[in-house]
């Protein structure tokens, strides 16, 4: 429903964009602005269907142009046939369009602008031929060399207009960017308040660790049983305390992440290139080189976005310790697609794998097969735990693993669009 809507309304401004027009010969064959229209929505609107807005472009085209001619001189059989070809050139365009400019090449804008004008001046050399052989009109073939600069100036336009969209979505992300930026060093700021609470009460816990092991040896030798009841009273206050602070603590997060913060959502692209942009960064802080790949099938908006990027994250970073230094052919893939009720997330790298005996305990809190044999420092085990509990707690949705060891690891995450997805007031492109 949503892309049909988008085709009607962009057909129905192709329609009346094309009511601005230049003849180039006595015949009925004129260029519009209708074209330039067209082509923005063609190239913005990679989510609907091009042919079906094509086809639906040229109907709406021949029926405003047929009502024009209708209200201003009246009804003609010889008109009706004449304005007909016009409709070739919406048709056929995004066949030709999709052709030339493939996803890979949308970005690459001086294609792009070499793409609009072959586009443009061929489909219309078609028109005209058509109108030569077919309606015998020979004063036609005279406007041909004129189309190449009709071509030129009609994709000129479109360029300048691509360029200023280009430009206001950087504006506006720049904008978004540096605002996300003061949010997150006043959340830091405050982060740092809780932190220093945190550190307080590890302090109280050893003390309270102490007092349980001096009062354990008491008991043990039988000695100052007089006092047994007391400390054990200091002890549970004390832990009380702690409880209390702890408390405290999480209450304060909870308030900067959630209501500071104030942050709605983000689109899944943002997700993916901040996820691209810091993997690259990170790997060679650790001095890995390692190739990444992100695949992204249908764009869509989430005010999940901490959720899923925490979870892409951590299976991320899984990845990379999984790689060693000397591995010059590491990969890391990430690659999203979507089904008829899931958005699918498969991450998957080349790297040392998982021991099959190993498979079952990944998602434990705590387990963690990698330690570092210089400091002693083993890892914490809690990412893949925290992914595991996102996945399925928080959004209700499925994660597997399957491992070879020496050939690498494969994570696949299915996540319900239903919960996942969240309407933005803003359109959405790929």
């Amino acid at each position: 429903m949503k892309g049909l809507k988008k085709i009607i309304s962009a057909s129905i401004l192709v329609a009346l964009a094309s009511q601005i027009n230049l003849g180039l010969s006595e015949s009925d064959f004129v260029v519009s602005a209708g074209v330039i229209i067209f082509v923005t929505f063609l190239y913005y609107y990679e989510d609907i269907s091009s042919i079906s807005m094509g086809m639906l472009s040229a109907v709406m085209v021949f029926i405003l142009r047929l009502a024009v001619y209708q209200v201003a001189i009246g009804y003609n059989n010889e008109v009706f046939i004449s304005y007909m070809p016009e409709m070739l050139f919406y048709i056929f365009y995004p066949l030709l369009y999709k052709l030339l400019i493939k996803n890979g090449r949308k970005h690459n804008i001086g294609f792009v602008y070499l793409a609009l004008i072959s586009c443009d001046f061929l489909l219309n050399s078609i028109e005209v031929l058509f109108r030569y052989f077919i309606f015998a009109d020979k004063s036609l073939i005279e406007v041909i060399p004129s189309l190449l600069v009709v071509s030129i100036v009609r994709s000129s336009l479109v360029l300048a207009i691509l360029v200023a969209f280009n430009y206001y979505d950087l504006m506006l992300t720049k904008r978004e960017h540096e605002d996300r930026y003061k949010k997150l060093l006043w959340l830091t700021s405050q982060l740092k308040t809780e932190i220093f609470w945190i550190e307080k009460n590890m302090d109280n816990i050893e003390k309270v660790m102490s007092q349980s092991y001096n009062l354990f040896e008491q008991i043990s030798n039988n000695k100052n049983k007089d006092n047994w009841a007391n400390n054990a009273l200091n002890i549970a206050r004390d832990v009380h305390e702690i409880k209390k602070e702890n408390g405290l603590v999480v209450r304060g997060i909870k308030s900067i992440t959630e209501n500071k913060l104030n942050d709605n959502g983000m689109e899944y692209k943002d997700i993916n290139n901040i996820l691209h942009e810091t993997m690259i960064r990170e790997s060679k802080n650790i001095n890995k080189h390692i190739e990444f790949e992100f695949i992204m099938g249908d764009n869509f908006y989430t005010d999940k976005h901490y959720y899923l990027m925490s979870v892409l994250r951590n299976l991320i970073m899984n990845s990379m310790d999984a790689i060693s230094e000397s591995q010059f052919d590491a990969k890391i893939s990430v690659v999203h697609s979507v089904d008829e009720i899931d958005h699918i997330f498969k991450i998957s790298d080349n790297g040392s794998g998982i021991n099959e005996n190993d498979i079952n305990e990944i998602f434990s809190p705590g387990f963690s097969t990698k330690i570092n044999y210089e400091t002693g420092e083993i890892n914490r085990g809690l990412g893949l735990s925290i992914v595991q509990y996102i996945v399925e707690e928080q959004l209700k949705g499925e994660v597997k693993v399957n491992s070879k060891l020496g050939i690498g690891t494969i994570f696949n995450i299915n996540i319900p669009k239903i919960i996942l997805e969240e309407k933005s007031n803003e359109n959405i492109h790929s």
